[in-house]
């Protein structure tokens, strides 16, 4: 049942106790809601997601989330957009971090139709998801004191892989924009082409938010740097002048936010992401 995308867990205590959870996690959810399981999904880094049918026919999906700070509020973000271009929440299981969702049929990637027709699409579906937001979903400015605070403690565990100015620069960005934003919406903070679906209902449907609230300038940051619709700078600049240009978005902004997150999200464990890494460079010099 558990798929070997989340075997990395393995190597944190945290990860091993939470997979050990799971087969009981799963049969209670399965009990709970009267599942029949399919085989999980392989493309899963941080979630058990397991196609299923209901008793009554219906195709679901069960998703069980680690237990993680990202996807906290993630019922709550669902529920807020009640299926306005995202996959619909059908029932939530707090205590179990556990979410009963709606399938996406087809389920094809958007970021399989090509970079034009992606940004199209993202391009109508982001003002549908800024809804105004306030509690429980945690404040932009709240993360962004996080990562001012990570970043360089992970930059010198990581051995210093890129260049201090990268992260002095980040720090300071962070602080600018934290203490001078705007309207409050919800934010999908890993918002790119492989997390919206072909499906039924709509054509596409966003799925797996990380939610935040904040200012919607933010919201580009995970397509503009995305490197499945293209890498190099000519297209990463080009992302953040469309999308700011079509949405009536500060591009000042969307470019800081875009620089600030990527470069925070560069690591995973102290291992560097080469591409965050370049995009953040490009960013920063645009």
């Amino acid at each position: 049942m558990i798929p070997q995308s989340l075997r990395w867990m393995e190597s944190t205590e945290l990860g091993r106790s939470w997979l050990n959870a799971l087969p009981t996690l799963v049969e209670a959810c399965a009990t709970r809601w009267g599942l029949r399981l399919g085989q999980p999904y392989e493309d899963s880094y941080v979630s058990l997601v397991v196609p299923a049918d209901r008793s009554d026919g219906v195709p679901v999906v069960l998703k069980i989330q680690f237990p993680d700070r990202e996807s906290e509020h993630e019922a709550e973000a669902l529920a807020l957009w009640d299926g306005d271009g995202a996959v619909r929440l059908l029932d939530h299981d707090p205590a179990r971090r556990a979410l009963l969702l709606e399938r996406c049929d087809p389920g094809t990637p958007l970021s399989e139709f090509g970079a034009e027709r992606a940004l199209e699409v993202l391009v109508g579906l982001l003002p549908r998801l800024w809804k105004p937001a306030g509690g429980p979903f945690r404040p932009l400015a709240d993360e962004a004191v996080t990562w001012r605070e990570e970043l360089p403690k992970g930059w010198e565990s990581a051995g210093r892989p890129f260049e201090r100015r990268l992260v002095d620069a980040c720090v300071d960005v962070l602080a600018a924009l934290a203490s001078s934003e705007s309207e409050q919406v919800l934010l999908h903070q890993d918002l790119h082409a492989d997390n919206v679906l072909a499906s039924q209902r709509e054509p596409w449907l966003v799925i797996d938010p990380k939610p935040l609230r904040g200012e919607r300038e933010f919201g580009v940051a995970p397509i503009v740097r995305s490197y499945e619709l293209g890498h190099d700078e000519t297209k990463v600049i080009g992302r953040l002048d469309r999308l700011t240009g079509e949405l009536g978005l500060d591009r000042e902004r969307a470019r800081m936010w875009s620089f600030a997150q990527t470069l925070a999200w560069a690591f995973e464990g102290t291992q560097v992401l080469p591409r965050h890494v370049e995009a953040a460079r490009w960013l920063l010099a645009a």
